[in-house]
């Protein structure tokens, strides 16, 4: 038993000493310098015993007028987190989630209440190797054969039901869709001229205003609302399509138009592929083109009816603290606004460009495709995808050991802008842990932590930061199918974030991203966006600080990234952007990732401070590529980073490693074929997830 000692006035004043009385009628005290206190032994007062935590109960098979305990559970979250609230302010709480699915009418909201109190922890944690499934979905059944020819099957859902995802069996299932060939179309800012007669079919079909038009090139994938299509113009919703048209690698102007593609989405008419669906909200009715092997009467189909899942999100003078979520699954999300006249104007990585922007350019596609005044005004507004669980204004929140899958955005956002967070409430996450879980078969990437507005990089209260945010031994792979330039992990603006020991594999960008901004918040700003480059400090509100972000001490250490950047040329599997005093990329493996653009380790714009080490890099096209802007010159932006004591067999090294910019190339050793070294082959050993380990 612990024991407290109490030595000095609290027990002078409560003993019996020679000529002393009771409190109360103390004698006087003589003059401190002639005073000593008289001698007594050490008295040991126990702590009082520590509440025994408290559990309750939640089953599918539950009722809500239970009582919680194991013979009475409760039937929802919601019945379970009112008892929470009632017990978790002198009592750690687990409430014990048994195997089934949950099927959520509305998300789940966490704010200050529903976290520990007073130094107490509140546990979500499920069945020991269950997983019970938190779902926003509905089950689709009463499948009909309605089209022999075309195989295709239909199915009754609500009406007006029109989410943008489906799970078949446990996996997402693509929308019907048809490529079409740029050359067959012109742009325009209104939308696009049919150049090609054989795509003029287009204007009769049914449903046009649900058509979408997706686009993507070298780091970006767009997506945009038709409104109408009138013999050979499509015209489209606005102002989503006028915001897919400036900035860089735009839908009309791509980065790498050789590379580029571009497909015609939703559409009764697009529906020949096995695997791919289509539904009409009028009539409530869902079409399937079953795949080989799919036996229709035993198939197994959710259809998303929630745009999230999760939101736990407290205030900056309150936030949740000391939740944890264990043992669970999350599935079957469909975040909307990209079907509206919003569309999706990304920017690289869920950040997207909304609303109507000021000064737009006459003509956008001549005078707005390489940047312009009016696009360098909208960087600190982008907004961001709203994540499927959603975290911001907490600290001490733990996910451990949770499936997140068939989700229909980014899965987990931390301290994301408060644009992307359903309370209105962003950033301002502290001490999160994400540790052990597995990421797969998403719309969107896995992880993205921090925010991208002014009050992300330069907090206008501390609250606001983002600090000491863990990511480790998670496992990743089949990430963003849908929204494909979002990376596995990406931390934008935050302060000792560790990203350790994760696998990250088959996804279409990047790995690991890291940073935001360009250099252009960094202190004194970026030479690349003045007056003569792209005028971003032209515009009001655009500052140079003086002042560093609150990006810094980030470490990237054993991860194994493996098989990604499939889909672009642009990024790397680990990628890192503006200064990060303190950085260090160490000890990680990444493989397979051939080709030109296969690059590894990308240090990118304004990369400063960065220590990269010890990493083993395999079958990659470059293994080190640095930014470093040599047309700025004599003006320096990636400048004192180090490289030293790697392995790699394969790629080249691009970017000024030179003493003016202080970036430094030591120790680093070319390996033939796979004869590693027995340093390279310990770290490909221990690199990846160790889930066991971190229990």
């Amino acid at each position: 038993m612990r024991m407290r000692r109490f030595i000095g006035w609290p027990v002078l004043l409560a003993a019996t000493t020679p000529g002393a009385a009771q409190i109360g009628s103390l004698p006087a005290v003589p003059r401190m310098e002639a005073y000593r206190a008289p001698e007594h032994p050490q008295i040991a007062i126990p702590n009082p015993p520590a509440p025994e935590p408290l559990v309750l109960h939640l089953s599918p098979e539950g009722s809500d007028k239970g009582d919680g305990s194991a013979a009475h559970p409760f039937a929802t979250f919601e019945r379970a987190q009112a008892a929470v609230r009632q017990l978790n302010h002198d009592h750690d709480v687990t409430v014990l989630v048994s195997v089934g699915t949950y099927r959520l009418s509305a998300p789940l909201v966490f704010h200050a209440k529903d976290g520990g109190q007073n130094g107490f922890t509140v546990r979500w944690k499920g069945a020991d190797g269950a997983y019970p499934v938190l779902s926003g979905g509905v089950v689709v059944s009463g499948w009909r054969l309605a089209d022999r020819e075309r195989g295709i099957w239909t199915a009754s859902v609500p009406k007006g039901a029109d989410p943008r995802q489906l799970t078949v069996n446990g996996r997402l299932a693509p929308r019907a869709s048809v490529e079409i060939p740029r050359t067959a179309v012109e742009f325009h800012p209104w939308g696009m001229t049919i150049k090609d007669p054989a795509w003029r079919v287009l204007a009769r079909l049914p449903g046009q205003s649900r058509i979408e038009v997706e686009g993507m090139s070298f780091f970006t994938h767009r997506h945009a609302m038709v409104e109408r299509i009138e013999g050979d113009r499509i015209m489209m919703q606005q102002p989503g399509w006028r915001n897919n048209l400036i900035g860089y690698d735009t839908l009309a102007r791509p980065v790498a138009p050789e590379l580029a593609r571009m497909f015609l989405v939703n559409s009764l008419a697009f529906l020949r592929e096995p695997g791919q669906w289509f539904v009409d909200p009028e009539a409530g009715t869902l079409y399937y083109k079953p795949r080989v092997g799919e036996d229709m009467s035993r198939i197994e189909v959710v259809l998303p009816r929630l745009e999230r899942l999760v939101s736990i999100s407290g205030t900056y003078d309150r936030p949740v603290r000391d939740l944890i979520f264990q043992g669970l699954g999350f599935r079957h999300s469909s975040w909307l606004q990209a079907s509206g006249p919003e569309g999706y104007a990304s920017q690289q990585n869920g950040a997207y460009l909304a609303g109507d922007v000021p000064g737009y350019p006459a003509d956008p596609i001549r005078d707005c495709s390489w940047g312009c005044r009016a696009f360098e005004a909208t960087r600190n507004h982008w907004h961001q995808q709203p994540a499927a669980i959603q975290v911001a204004a907490a600290t001490r929140v733990i996910f451990d050991d949770n499936r997140f899958s068939q989700l229909g955005q980014v899965a987990l956002g931390i301290g994301n802008n408060p644009d992307a967070h359903d309370g209105g409430i962003g950033l301002g996450a502290s001490s999160i842990e994400v540790t052990r879980n597995e990421f797969a078969d998403l719309a969107g990437g896995a992880i993205r932590a921090g925010g991208i507005e002014a009050d992300a990089h330069h907090p206008s209260r501390p609250e606001m930061g983002l600090r000491d945010i863990q990511i480790r031994d998670n496992r990743i792979t089949g990430v963003a199918q849908d929204y494909k330039e979002q990376s596995g992990i990406l931390v934008t603006y935050a302060s000792g974030t560790v990203i350790a020991n994760n696998d990250v594999s088959d996804t279409p960008y990047d790995g690991i991203d890291v940073g935001w901004g360009w250099g252009t918040n960094d202190p004194g700003g970026s030479p690349e966006y003045m007056r003569r480059q792209r005028g971003y400090y032209d515009v009001p509100g655009n500052i140079v600080y003086d002042t560093p972000t609150t990006l810094r001490d980030t470490v990237i250490f054993g991860n194994r990234v493996v098989k990604v950047k499939q889909w672009f040329p642009d990024g790397g599997a680990i990628y890192h952007l503006s200064a990060d005093p303190g950085a260090l990329i160490a000890e990680n493996y990444v493989s397979d990732i051939p080709g030109p653009g296969g690059i590894a380790i990308y240090l990118d714009e304004g990369s400063r401070y960065v220590t990269i080490r010890d990493n083993v890099l395999d079958n990659v096209g470059v293994w080190l590529n640095l930014n470093s802007q040599r047309s700025l010159a004599p003006r320096r932006t990636a400048l004192d980073n180090m490289a030293t004591g790697n392995w790699y067999n394969s790629g080249r090294v691009n970017g000024e490693w030179s003493d003016y910019l202080n970036n430094r190339m030591t120790g680093n050793m070319k390996v033939e074929g796979n004869a590693w070294p027995e340093g390279a082959r310990e770290v490909i050993a221990r690199s990846g997830a160790q889930p066991e380990k971190a229990k």
